[in-house]
């Protein structure tokens, strides 16, 4: 919501006495776009107490007429953007100034540099419109469409984003302001995140790590709920999803109120599916179920002082391609080659069986924010505060293998993981645009394995303990923002492992790291339509506990991993270069350059063994150290033919190497290309009658070409990277007012033309295609 209004500026005219039943009071106003001042036409504006709705003329003017005194709902919608519902107590004739922040999109509902003029860091962001049209997808699906983004995968229901090349123990996740604690190292671990709860995600690219706890070497995803709008109404929204491709169903339902002595939210989510399938077959035993809720209370206790308590429970289980688990090494071998899965049925089932993952994630969060403001403060302009976090996460994951002689319920990998989180920031602002930040974290994980498995852990317990301290200071000079900051962080593990080896012995490890990050950022604008940033960053990352000691099945991945305890502080250091802006009116652009080369680089190569165990035959992965370096380029541009048609276009190109052994990475995304074309219906249309109007109508065709992976050399992988492919989609989607209820109704088939093709990031491309034709429709009530 935030994206799409920034302030609404009220001015009310000195009025004559009016009775009490006056009934000739007008709302009458002026919308303009934020970026321009241009007027702005066919913005609709509808009053939901009365019925009666309006749409903004070539100058940006409204008109509404005849109301009584009384308390209103506005809202006003536009085709770039998200609804957004005003509250108004009318005494008499108003003149609202409206700003809207058009959205300049390079994809649908992705904002390209949003807050660019005091930042260096480039950031994309995801609009809550964009998150409930894509309501059936996970977090690192929705990701996608941002340039620069990958995903890796384990099938579908199983992904994490990847930017830039790097991810899990690289990548830092914030849940609301937390850091995501899980077992995010596995490459079949994904976010344990409903991304509904969100009302914007933002992806920044570079080097923004400092402020935040944890293993980071660059990029930073921050899912973000919106605050409670101080309305005293009882508002909401339900939304519900269908999909053809694993005949899924979703629904999710918000509740909110306002209330001086406290305010409240409340977010859940329901999905199911069964199995998918390809183009050819179905991938038997990939079906999923989900269910997650997120509550949120908010109180002003004071002028300065203001606290939020936020609680969310995430759970699901996700099933395992059966043809994924090979009973011998000649049937793996075969496996690889053959064009179907073993264990192919003909028929869809909504049945989840080993081998599947089951996951519990709960978080508990408490903030405060405490403002300090003097006398000079309030003189200048400027504000200081004090802000404080404690969270807590449980995260328990179990992974369920096939097993002999009906061990199949017991799990195969039962890890539960305890985390606590305690921060306290400082932030002060000067008269002469000077910010300074500095806080201190601190982090306590408790990993433990349940012996309940009979099996040998992947990973051994541990405890772990990270305390950080990170100062930034920025400063804005005329057009020119400069960004700098340090951070220091002190890590220490303790891990117990059980030797491989008859008799049976505990092994105990004690490392001591020191981390170290800095960075320096420049923006300069050029002109009111060109930016040039430049972001330059040093960061040190020490070995994770799996990279370390694993040792064993990887079930999710199908797959044996060997850890290594002779690695090395990774040291890594990263440019960027980004230019954004429009060179004409109709045409906007956003292009980013990065280098980043990283000594000591871990990895998880591909053995050249296969080993046969009494669980079946898997290839073998171990963690190996190289001197790596990664570079590549995200162009996106947009070109408005007109107010109705809208041209969106992306590259995405990237390339890593093995400096030490002059080889390609392995891991790499693919270069990608990604195009929109999209029609928008900007008058409303009626249907039925004056209270039934179809608004921000919309058709879209999109085309995702995917390069193939020519940086591997044979023998790198266990096979050849497979062959390029392009996918063709199809969105629609509008809006209907019907007296006070406001629905979207919205429908896409990704796929459309059925294609059979295997991704290059998807683990499941050994065994199996990926997902044919979806068709998905969907409709969201807002109340």
């Amino acid at each position: 919501m935030q994206s799409q209004f920034l302030k609404f500026i009220f001015f009310f005219f000195i009025s004559t006495s009016v009775f009490s039943q006056n009934c000739n009071i007008s709302i009458t106003g002026f919308i303009i776009d934020e970026n321009t001042n241009q007027p702005l036409e066919f913005v609709n504006v509808y009053n939901k107490e009365t019925l009666k709705g309006t749409a903004s003329n070539e100058q940006g003017y409204f008109e509404l007429k005849n109301l009584c005194k009384g308390k209103y709902h506005f809202i006003f919608s536009h085709i770039s953007g998200e609804n957004h519902s005003v509250f108004l107590n009318v005494e008499k004739d108003t003149i609202l100034y409206v700003e809207i922040h058009e959205l300049n999109t390079v994809l649908e509902s992705v904002v390209i540099n949003e807050k660019a003029n005091n930042s260096t860091q480039n950031t994309q962001t995801l609009n809550h419109q964009h998150i409930s049209d894509n309501s059936n997808q996970n977090l690192s699906n929705m990701l996608e469409e941002i340039a620069g983004v990958s995903t890796l995968k384990n099938g579908n229901g199983i992904a994490k984003p990847v930017v830039h090349g790097l991810y899990g123990n690289r990548l830092t996740i914030l849940n609301n302001g937390v850091v995501q604690s899980g077992q995010q190292w596995g490459n079949d671990h994904a976010p344990e995140i409903d991304p509904l709860v969100a009302n914007k995600i933002r992806v920044i690219k570079g080097v923004s790590s400092l402020e935040y706890q944890g293993s980071n070497l660059g990029s930073v995803i921050l899912v973000e709920p919106a605050r409670i709008e101080r309305e005293p109404h009882l508002h909401g929204n339900t939304s519900y999803f269908f999909e053809t491709n694993g005949r899924g169903h979703g629904i999710n339902l918000q509740l909110e109120q306002y209330n001086s002595a406290i305010a409240w939210k409340i977010n859940g989510t329901i999905k199911k599916s069964g199995d998918k399938k390809t183009a050819d077959y179905f991938l038997n035993n990939t079906g999923s179920q989900e269910a997650n809720i997120a509550i949120q209370l908010e109180k002003q206790i004071t002028e300065n002082l203001f606290t939020d308590v936020y609680f969310s429970s995430f759970n699901t289980e996700l099933g395992v391609l059966r043809g994924s688990h090979i009973g011998n090494l000649t049937d793996l071998e075969s496996a690889f080659e053959q064009e179907e899965p073993f264990f192919t049925e003909p028929n869809f089932s909504y049945d989840i069986d080993a081998p599947k993952q089951t996951i519990n994630h709960h978080l508990f969060k408490i903030h405060s924010k405490k403002y300090f403001n003097t006398k000079k403060d309030i003189e200048n302009n400027t504000e200081q505060f004090l802000d404080f976090t404690f969270a807590a996460q449980i995260d328990i994951r179990k992974e369920f293998d096939v097993r002999r002689s009906g061990r199949s319920e017991i799990p195969s990998l039962n890890l539960k993981q305890n985390s606590y989180f305690s921060e306290i920031k400082y932030q002060k602002e000067f008269k002469n645009n000077l910010v300074f930040k500095v806080g201190l974290q601190s982090t306590i994980t408790d990993n433990t394995n349940n012996p309940e498995t009979g099996i040998l852990p992947l990973i051994p317990d541990y405890l772990s303990y990270e305390t950080g301290v990170f100062t930034v200071l920025t400063k804005k000079i005329n057009r020119w923002f400069f960004e700098t900051g340090l951070r220091y962080q002190n890590t220490i593990q303790n891990a117990a492992t059980i030797s491989q080896t008859l008799p049976r012995e505990i092994i105990r490890y004690e490392n001591n790291f020191n981390n170290l990050s800095s960075s320096l950022g420049i923006n300069y604008e050029l002109n009111q339509n060109i930016q040039i940033s430049y972001n330059i960053g040093f960061a040190t990352r020490n070995p994770g506990i799996n990279e370390l000691y694993s040792n064993g099945l990887h079930q999710g991945v199908s797959g044996i991993e060997l850890g290594n305890t002779e690695l090395s502080t990774e040291k890594s250091i990263k440019n960027t270069l980004s230019i954004s802006g429009k060179l004409e009116e109709k045409l906007s652009f956003e292009t980013l350059i990065y280098y980043q080369n990283i000594d000591d680089y871990i990895y998880l190569n591909p053995e050249d063994e296969i080993r046969l165990t009494i669980r079946g035959a898997f290839p073998v992965f171990a963690y190996k150290q190289t001197n790596a370096q990664i570079y590549g380029l995200d162009v996106s541009t947009r070109y408005q033919f007109s107010k109705s048609l809208d041209l969106k276009a992306s590259y995405s190109f990237i390339k890593g190497d093995n400096l030490s052994d002059d080889l390609p990475l392995i891991n790499m995304p693919s270069n990608t290309i990604y195009a929109s074309l999209s029609y928008q219906i900007q008058k409303p249309i009626s249907i039925g009658n004056k209270h039934r109007k179809l608004t921000n109508t919309q058709f879209e065709i999109t085309n995702r070409y995917v390069f193939y992976q020519n940086n591997i050399l044979e023998g790198q992988d266990f096979t050849l990277p497979p062959d390029a492919y392009n996918l063709v989609g199809l969105r629609v989607s509008t809006n209907i007012q019907v007296q006070k209820i406001h629905l979207r109704i919205f429908g896409k088939a990704d796929n459309l033309l059925n294609v059979a093709y295997r991704d290059y990031l998807n683990r499941q491309r050994y065994f199996a295609d990926d997902l044919g034709i979806n068709i998905v429709l969907g409709v969201k009530l807002e109340f």
